[in-house]
Formats: C-alpha cells, sequence, structure tokens
C-alpha cells in the first residue's frame, strides 16, 4: 500500500511486513539543513495515527523529546513520575523508584533508549546475581524494565520490548516456617508478660498480617460477635505510616476470633482505657486496637523489634520470622481437617492456588492421615467354615 497523508496528522504509512508506520517532522538537522524526522510503528492505522496525535501535542506543548536522544534514564523517570505515580499505590511505587534508582540507571540509564539490546538486560540481571542479590529480586527489576519498555513501545519510542528475549533466573520455591505446637506453647507463655504480648496472639489466632493488624481499629471488631473485619492496612511509605485499602476485594474480609483471642482483646480494651487516662491530653485517640502509650500507629519497624525480642525470649530460632505467626495460623487450620477454600478466604489469598502452593508441605502429613482411614478395610473377611 503507497504512503497515505492523514489532514494535520503528519505522514502515514504501511510497511512490506505488514507494520503501520507514522512519521512527524521535528526540525531541521543542524549539520545537513535536512528535516529530522522521528518515525512510530503500530498494527493498525489508528494506533499509529493515535501516536502521531500525541506526539503532535507534546511538540506543541514543548514537551516533545526525540526518541534518538532520549536515553533510557530519562525514560525510566518520565515512566515513573507521568504513567505509574498515580496508577499505583505508594508502597509499590516506591519499589519501583527503588529498582530504577539502585539497579537500573547506573546500568543502563545512559544508553540511548533505541540502542537497548536484550544482552544489555542479560548481563545486568547476570551481574545482580552475581553480587548476591536473590532470583526474586532480579526478576523484580526485569518486570519495572519490562513495563516502562511496554509503554514505550506503546508511545512509538521503540518497536520492540527487548526485555522479551530475556531468560530470568529461576525462582528457588521459599521455605515456609511454622511454629511447632510446642514452640507455640513457649511463645504464648512470654506474650503474657508484655504489653503488646496480645497483638502476637491476634496474629497467631487471626493469621492476619501485620499492615492489617497495625491498622485495626475498635471500629472494625466486634467482640460480641467474636469477629473482625479487614478494611484497612498500616503501610511504611519513606520512613512514614500511611493507610492504605487492602490491595485486592479477597483481603477485605471478615474473620472469626477463636474465643481465647476475644478474652485477651477484652483484657486489653480495659488496659487501653487505663492507659488513656493517664496520659490525659496528650493522648491522641486514633481509635487503634494496637498502638503506643499514647496513640499514636506503632511504627511497623518497631513492631517487627519486639517480635524479635520475644523470640529470644521464648527461645525461638532467628527462621522464626514474623510472617511465621500466619504460617502458624494456617497450618494448625489444615493439620486438623480444615478446607483449603475456607483457609484461603481466612488468609485473604486472592487465589487458591496461592494457598495450596504456599501450604503444600502439610498435604503429605493429612494424606497419610486420610489413607490411615483405610487401614483394616481391605483385609477380607474370612467366612466361617461349614
Amino acid at each position: 500500500m503507497g504512503k497515505k497523508r492523514g489532514n494535520n496528522e503528519g505522514t502515514i504509512y504501511r510497511r512490506k511486513d505488514g507494520t503501520w508506520c507514522a512519521q512527524i517532522t521535528v526540525g531541521r538537522d543542524p549539520d545537513t539543513g535536512k528535516p529530522k524526522r522521528v518515525t512510530f510503528y503500530g498494527k493498525t492505522r489508528q494506533e499509529v495515527a493515535e501516536k502521531l496525535a500525541r506526539a503532535l501535542n507534546d511538540v506543541k506543548q514543548g514537551t516533545f523529546m526525540e526518541p534518538s536522544r532520549l536515553t533510557v534514564g530519562e525514560w525510566l523517570d518520565i515512566w515513573l513520575n507521568d504513567y505509574k505515580r498515580l496508577d499505583l499505590r505508594p508502597t509499590t511505587w516506591e519499589s519501583y523508584e527503588v529498582m530504577v534508582r539502585c539497579h537500573l540507571k547506573p546500568a543502563i540509564g545512559h544508553l540511548a533508549l533505541r540502542d537497548l539490546r536484550p544482552e544489555h538486560l542479560q548481563h545486568l540481571y547476570n551481574e545482580k546475581l552475581k553480587a548476591g542479590l536473590s532470583a526474586r529480586t532480579v526478576r523484580y527489576i526485569h518486570h519495572v524494565i519490562h513495563c516502562a519498555l511496554n509503554q514505550a513501545k506503546e508511545n512509538g519510542l521503540v518497536v520492540r520490548n527487548v526485555s522479551e528475549a530475556t531468560k530470568l533466573p529461576a525462582l528457588k520455591k521459599r521455605e515456609i516456617r511454622a511454629l511447632t505446637l510446642e514452640e507455640q506453647q513457649r511463645f504464648l507463655e512470654v506474650l503474657e508478660q508484655d504489653r503488646l504480648g496480645v497483638a502476637f496472639k491476634v496474629l497467631l489466632g487471626t493469621g492476619m498480617r501485620r499492615g492489617e493488624l497495625l491498622g485495626l481499629k475498635w471500629q472494625d471488631v466486634d467482640l460480641e460477635e467474636a469477629t473482625i473485619r479487614v478494611r484497612q492496612q498500616l503501610t511504611p511509605v519513606k520512613g512514614k505510616a500511611i493507610y492504605q485499602e487492602p490491595k485486592t476485594e479477597k483481603a477485605r474480609r471478615v474473620i472469626p476470633l477463636p474465643r481465647d483471642v476475644v478474652l485477651a482483646l477484652k483484657a486489653h480494651k480495659a488496659r487501653q482505657a487505663k492507659e488513656k487516662l493517664l496520659a490525659g491530653p496528650s493522648y491522641q485517640d486514633n481509635g487503634l486496637v494496637f498502638c503506643t502509650e499514647i496513640g499514636t500507629p506503632i511504627n511497623p519497624r518497631n513492631f517487627n523489634r519486639k517480635f524479635y525480642e520475644l523470640r529470644k525470649k521464648a527461645g525461638l530460632g532467628e527462621d522464626v520470622n514474623l510472617h511465621a505467626l500466619r504460617h502458624t495460623y494456617a497450618t494448625r487450620l489444615l493439620e486438623l481437617g480444615e478446607d483449603l477454600k475456607v483457609v484461603q478466604e481466612l488468609l485473604g489469598h486472592s487465589r487458591i492456588a496461592v494457598t495450596a502452593d504456599t501450604y503444600a508441605h502439610v498435604s503429605p502429613k493429612l494424606k497419610r492421615d486420610a489413607v490411615a482411614k483405610l487401614d483394616g478395610m481391605l483385609t477380607p473377611k474370612k467366612t466361617p467354615s461349614a
């Protein structure tokens, strides 16, 4: 098909391979005096026309940057701030920004965006692995640059997403560490002696995430019905704690409370009322179930430090992290024969496959217990002889 020119939209044409192209003139080359053209690519005429329209608008606004001169670092900054800042949760945006600033820009930020090749990224991934980064972190770096290049392709800045031609390191399955019954009992005994002990007891009795617990308010706790409603979480962002809604609909859930947890929360509520009286006007009542002695939110890092202190007192190993309390909750339920779908909903997992994969280590015991019920049932009974 020959060249076509739309009204005020530059030149649009189709190549022999079926790809649609659009060109815009953005001035003249200072050395040759020839027109400087920028080309955009797409699968349809409408797609390249839209890219061209955006480029023309950028030229009019004075914000257009020639793709040939745009570096990877410059594009990553544009992508982060103009495309992702309002699209992502603050915590996710912050993690993207760290990947860009600490890993991507130092290694490939100087390259022209259009000169970026798969081997540049492959070398980056390999070097990060050699430096000791985990396969999970390297894959996250890949995810960030992959998304940024997808947007660049959408904008007609690159012809293809070169990250698709890279080979990623395989993920090692994470070892799930749950407390044994004996460890759980030792830990519970230590909790009785600490002001925040009830918070960790709630984690053991509900499987809540740290952020969900620290963001929990009394208005979402029904001690009569023995339920907790998860509607927000406390999340650290750039050194500050902010409240956010749960990531998924499944995470917005109602969790029934064991009787021991209800009794502990009632006693905790009474103690908190005394703290309010003692603090007087300096108390900042945020309605939080777990807070400092003057009502302010607990810093998540301080909460972790408290856990490490209690872990040591209980004689638990360093392989037991805070998340192990959530794993212990799920493991106990499965060991007691609870349905996997029920456990998924209690944990707030978005998909049952996540629950099944995470707690596959519990299955062998459950299977053995189930098959043990057949013992003696497959032996033919002898009939008395005549």
